[in-house]
């Protein structure tokens, strides 16, 4: 594994966010969701396109708070623009866990 410093590590904007809208994301390569984050009053509400369809119905994220990378740039995926990346564990059936907090924590509130 590649260390990286700890200089490296604070550039990654991490932020806690809630899931306002889940929708199939239908022209995806791969079975996606497209997804809308309230990630508080200083960033909006932002989309990402995430493959969570293993382990997670749509009704299943609505609500759920998850981890994000909100500093990436955006990246074109069909014809929905993903602008900040969800978060999550690898399963062993190839799905992804997103990573969340244990403890309700305000929107837009920064990881450290």
């Amino acid at each position: 594994m590649q260390t990286i410093d700890l200089k490296d590590f604070q550039k990654i904007d991490f932020r806690v966010g809630t899931i306002l809208r889940v929708a199939p994301f239908e022209k995806a390569r791969k079975p996606a969701y497209q997804l809308w984050v309230d990630l508080g009053p200083n960033l909006g509400i932002k989309k990402s396109s995430a493959q969570l369809t293993t382990h997670y119905q749509p009704e299943d994220l609505l609500g759920k708070q998850v981890l994000c990378v909100c500093n990436l740039a955006p990246r074109q995926v069909a014809d929905f623009m993903s602008e900040v990346l969800i978060t999550g564990f690898s399963s062993e059936e190839g799905g992804i866990w997103v990573a969340t907090s244990d403890q309700a924590v305000p929107n837009g509130a920064c990881l450290h």
